[in-house]
């Protein structure tokens, strides 16, 4: 975890994974790199809203494998939900659901599915994608995290790879390609 800059009322914290995915974003908001997957996602986020300040929104800007075919660019994410949790099993145990979708209000946009899993197989890949369109590892982590602080959230998703065989290798490829996007997107959007 490693915060870049002073979190504020009165601007977004954006929110990123790794260091190649913020390679391009400029000092102007402060940066939350978090580390790959949803315990780190959890872990930094919520000690940075913890120890502070609120920031006005927290963006979650990153890489998504795209799960259908005709999924490329960058979209702001409608609802997120958790691939690697078995929610009709524990709410047959327990009568309480536990990693239900989270709707995020971004009319039009994708479904984006969150796990611990770098999704390459396209077998994974057919089987997430009876439920969403994009796959990420932090997402809903970041999403939660953000609604129990009462903070607002936004995930935002640049498409780096078809999340089947290979996307490890064109992940590796096109990430800078991607933070130079996401990045633009920032400065379009975010003022």
């Amino acid at each position: 975890m490693r915060l870049i800059g002073t979190v504020s009322p009165d601007r977004p914290l954006l929110v990123v994974a790794v260091r190649e995915e913020a390679a391009h974003l400029d000092e102007r908001l402060p940066v939350l790199l978090t580390g790959i997957g949803k315990i780190n996602a959890t872990a930094a986020l919520a000690t940075v809203l913890a120890c502070g300040e609120l920031p006005s929104q927290v963006v979650n800007l990153g890489t998504a494998g795209a799960l259908k075919p005709g999924w490329e660019g960058t979209h702001e994410v409608a609802s997120v939900l958790q691939h690697d949790i078995d929610t009709p099993v524990l709410k047959a145990l327990t009568g309480r659901t536990y990693g239900a979708p989270i709707d995020l209000g971004a009319a039009g946009g994708p479904t984006l599915a969150t796990g611990d899993l770098f999704v390459s197989d396209p077998a994974a890949r057919d089987r997430l994608a009876l439920s969403a369109d994009l796959v990420d590892m932090e997402g809903y982590a970041i999403a939660t995290v953000a609604r129990r602080a009462e903070v607002p959230v936004r995930l935002v998703k640049h498409v780096s790879d078809e999340a089947g065989e290979g996307a490890d290798r064109t992940w590796r490829e096109s990430v800078d390609g991607c933070a130079k996007v996401l990045a633009a997107w920032v400065r379009d959007h975010l003022h």
